[in-house]
């Protein structure tokens, strides 16, 4: 499976245990996590169960979670991957969170062009989607910029923090 992905500016790499007191600062954040299907962790340990749950998706295929390095300073500032993996129907679901500090500099788009180009081109895959609560305003100018395709909206799609939630669904295929 895929270990690591460059860019102009990041350098992504599969997630690591040794990244953990760097994401329980973003994990921790509520302005980082509103829009994520997890509550602001109160502890370290909550992150070292996330991880180790996304090691073992990838190991099985099923998922792949890249820590997201900036270059120049090789301060970690957020996390994107491969949501799902469905080689069957060739197409995934892209994630992505970032640091706060760094919203608003492209860096997103930047994780997002690399996982869509090696979605095309390395798994050869036909589709690639994003799911975003209509609220995300910001992610959603993200995947606009990014040239993907707003779909419609997937009404109570998910149970998230206690409730059912509305997800838009964004997506970008091998031919657009």
């Amino acid at each position: 499976m895929i270990k690591e992905l460059y860019t102009n500016r990041l350098y992504l790499r599969e997630i690591s245990i040794d990244d953990a007191p760097a994401l329980f600062t973003i994990w921790s954040d509520r302005d980082v996590t509103r829009f994520m299907n997890i509550s602001p962790f109160t502890k370290e340990a909550q992150v070292l169960e996330m991880i180790q749950l996304l090691n073992q998706l990838a190991e099985e295929k099923k998922a792949v979670r890249f820590s997201m390095i900036h270059k120049e300073t090789k301060e970690l500032i957020g996390t994107c991957g491969f949501n799902t993996l469905d080689f069957e129907n060739m197409k995934t679901e892209i994630g992505y969170d970032l640091a706060k500090p760094y919203w608003g500099n492209g860096y997103a788009l930047e994780a997002i062009n690399a996982l869509v180009s090696t979605a095309f081109t390395t798994l050869n895959f036909n589709r690639v989607e994003a799911k975003v609560e209509p609220e995300n305003k910001n992610s959603i100018k993200v995947l606009e910029r990014g040239n993907f395709i707003f779909e419609g909206i997937l009404r109570q799609s998910e149970l998230s923090k206690g409730k059912f939630i509305d997800l838009s669904i964004y997506s970008k295929l091998q031919s657009d």
